[in-house]
């Protein structure tokens, strides 16, 4: 989830591990608990793209992470605030709670994460957006609400406890959104006589009532939308694979960590004579059929003898016209 998100998350739950000892604090030490996983990105700029991928949501996102790291800020913390009359004990206990509450939201996502390093196993239940405001808003005016009143007072306990409930029943109603969601995919598939091997549903951007499939249906994917407001048969769109492009860089180590870290769903175009590695799991930032780019594409370029992947820029203007896309297409087809 987005970094605002987070912050919120991690200062309730520091809310209510030390709330009542002291105050404020809690939740701002909460706050920082719940941002630091997050700092992987940092190793962007240090690994090739591949690598920072394969890291993404990696280490700072397992059990393991939480549990190595959170007596060090703990006893880091009982050093700063040494006259909170607090122990180290308990800062270790408030940050483990922040540290891990973390990559447990992040596990609701597309991307998921590896919650099990070293162990390659990465939880990705699809059912919320990196940026859902039905999620956020709700959770931080609560949060708000929580910090005006004293620490003592039943009050502020009970605004940080409907804050985590509003939150986390808007969590379980987006997945029992993607059950209903998936049930109209397959049956659309089913009606239109569509025959596929695998399906994956996920919420378009922002929100949670227009959903986006991708279908392997052999030789091409096909991605459909639906609607909770729809009342038309579903369109899915074909999208050929053409992993041929690939020729001789197909085998590559880079290229394998790639194909590995897409889990299969991936196309290839062209574009100008540059290859395009096109990740589906991110869907499209465009609606439009006549002009499709995908939230994440990679040029593969190849120099002597290494493959160097390169992640294409995204632009201002592609976000703004998504934002139009969604709104309109939200309210049915």
């Amino acid at each position: 989830m987005d970094s605002l998100t987070q912050i919120v998350l991690g200062a309730s739950v520091g809310e209510v591990v030390l709330g009542k000892k002291v105050g404020n604090k809690a939740m701002l030490y909460g706050a920082i608990a719940g941002t630091i996983p997050d700092l992987d990105v940092l190793s962007r700029y240090f690994v090739d793209t591949v690598t920072y991928t394969e890291w993404h949501r990696g280490f700072s996102h397992s059990i393991l992470f939480s549990l190595l790291f959170a007596p060090v800020f703990g006893w880091l913390i009982s050093k700063i605030e040494k006259n909170s009359g607090v122990s180290w004990q308990e800062w270790s206990k408030l940050m483990f709670w922040g540290l891990f509450t973390h990559p447990i939201l992040d596990s609701f996502t597309t991307w998921g994460t590896q919650l099990f390093w070293p162990f390659d196993v990465r939880l990705a239940f699809q059912n919320i957006f990196v940026i859902d405001p039905l999620y956020t808003l709700p959770f931080l005016f609560f949060l708000i609400l929580t910090m005006r009143q004293h620490r003592l007072s039943p009050a502020r306990r009970k605004y940080n406890r409907m804050g985590l409930i509003v939150s986390s029943g808007y969590l379980v109603v987006t997945l029992l959104l993607k059950g209903i969601t998936y049930k109209k995919f397959t049956d659309n598939l089913e009606d239109q006589e569509i025959a596929y091997e695998q399906i994956q549903t996920r919420p378009t951007p922002f929100n949670s009532i227009l959903w986006t499939a991708n279908v392997d249906a052999g030789k091409e994917y096909l991605i459909g939308e639906y609607s909770l407001f729809d009342t038309k048969p579903i369109v899915f769109r074909g999208y050929p694979k053409n992993h041929a492009f690939l020729g001789e860089l197909a085998g590559e180590d880079k290229l394998n960590r790639l194909i590995k870290i897409t889990e299969g769903w991936y196309t290839i175009s062209r574009k100008e004579q540059t290859l395009l590695f096109n990740d589906l799991r991110f869907g499209l930032i465009s609606l439009n059929p006549i002009d499709p780019k995908f939230a994440f594409s990679y040029k593969l370029l190849k120099l002597k003898n290494e493959v160097i992947v390169e992640e294409t820029p995204k632009f201002k203007e592609d976000a703004q016209n998504v934002l139009i896309e969604l709104w309109v297409r939200i309210w049915g087809n």
